[in-house]
């Protein structure tokens, strides 16, 4: 279930680097915003499934 998660999590980076790389070509702060979020939210998400590991092992 680990490697789904980061799988998850990995798939969030890219969508929040991909979204914020829009809102800057379209000088749309609000965007830009909102990718930075969701790259945090990704790297939150992989550092909880690392922790996790961690504990198991």
């Amino acid at each position: 279930m680990s490697g789904t998660e980061k799988s998850k999590a990995h798939i969030e980076q890219a969508k929040g680097k991909a979204k914020e790389a829009m809102g800057r070509m379209a000088g749309n702060e609000r965007m830009t915003a909102e990718g930075r979020a969701d790259q945090a939210k990704g790297t939150a998400r992989h550092a909880k499934e690392d922790i996790k590991d961690t504990f198991r092992h």
